[in-house]
């Protein structure tokens, strides 16, 4: 039987992000990841999780039955993030990892790694203006998961997207790791705000209604296929307009919205949990996983393309076809093709030059 002393000092283990020599004697060591207490499941990752999106997405993967072990990484104030959230009598064990002499620790036997990590976008700023901050960011995080979970699901939330997912190829490709189906882009929140505001729009509960949005995940490369919106929907012009301008500038109206203070991190928060659970499901094997998603693609010429993927065990198991488009959802194609063009390039170029 374990002792009072051996019992507490599991118990608060988790709390102090160990050092790598306590990391090799405690009883929650980088070989014995899962804890006693802790629920059957995945052992998921979050290199961001101090910030503003990585709190909130904390919160709710620790609510989620799918996650046995969870690993709060950022280079401040990961400490108190941990503390806080070890509090929720759920089943997950949290655990924090502070600062980069730690990434390892955070990131070695992870099933899933999210990474929200990088600076918001403020008022005025372009998700171009992100690039050189978020992308040097991305490469070293990317180049951890390359040394501790080169098999693990990669779910990339930093901004540019269209961007950063090619950057984290290009350090998977240089590390020799790379696996296209693991690494997954994060659009999902395009496809909450499309199903919103179509269901707005249409008097319905925006649960029950699916709108695909296909491209990439900034400005004209967010493509709503209102067309394809289930249930069936009619639109007039207007309304297409209307709606196709609102889902592409959605970020754009919170970060307007906060004047200054923040940009979306709530919404896609949720959006972010809402794609890492589906991904978990599929790990756990589960049918029928449909999502949109950014990832390396054949939909396309454009090496990189958001569209609807089935997931499953090995992440991406399907490509699905883009569907019947119409007139207009085809011009659209074509702008959000070429400005995709133009971030992949800058993205691949970043590691290349």
């Amino acid at each position: 039987m374990q002792s009072s002393s051996e019992r507490i000092a599991r118990i608060a283990s988790h709390l102090h992000p160990p050092s790598s020599q306590m990391e090799e004697t405690s009883l929650l060591g980088r070989s014995g990841c899962r804890a006693k207490g802790g629920t059957p499941g995945f052992k998921v990752a979050i290199l961001g999780a101090a910030g503003g999106i990585g709190q909130p997405l904390a919160m709710l993967m620790k609510m989620n039955p799918l996650v046995s072990v969870l690993h709060l990484y950022d280079v401040v104030n990961t400490p108190g993030v941990t503390a806080d959230l070890s509090h929720m009598n759920t089943g997950a064990v949290v655990r924090g990892f502070l600062g980069q002499a730690q990434l390892d620790n955070a990131l070695t036997g992870i099933d899933l790694v999210i990474i929200p990590a990088g600076v918001p976008r403020k008022p005025g700023m372009t998700r171009d203006d992100l690039f050189n901050i978020n992308a040097g960011i991305v490469r070293t995080l990317c180049e951890g998961v390359t040394r501790c979970c080169p098999n693990a699901i990669v779910n990339l939330i930093s901004n540019p997207v269209n961007s950063t997912v090619p950057i984290a190829a290009e350090v998977f490709k240089k590390a020799g790791t790379y696996n296209p189906r693991r690494l997954l882009g994060v659009t999902t929140l395009d496809v909450a705000r499309a199903n919103t505001f179509v269901a707005e729009v249409l008097g319905l509960d925006p649960r029950n209604v699916n709108i695909p949005v296909v491209g990439g995940h900034a400005g004209v490369t967010i493509l709503p296929l209102l067309s394809q919106a289930t249930p069936p929907s009619s639109f007039t012009p207007e309304e297409v307009a209307y709606l196709t301008e609102r889902i592409q500038n959605g970020g754009t109206e919170v970060v307007e919205a906060k004047a200054g203070t923040g940009s979306a991190t709530l919404s896609m928060a949720y959006a972010a949990a809402q794609f890492a659970d589906a991904c978990l499901r599929g790990l756990r094997g589960d049918a029928g996983i449909v999502e949109c998603s950014y990832v390396a693609s054949q939909v396309t010429e454009l090496p990189f393309f958001a569209s609807s993927v089935r997931l499953g065990r090995g992440g991406v198991e399907e490509f699905l076809p883009l569907g019947p488009l119409n007139e207009f959802e085809r011009a659209g194609l074509e702008k959000a093709k070429k400005e995709l063009t133009e971030s992949i390039h800058k993205g691949v170029s970043f590691i290349k030059s």
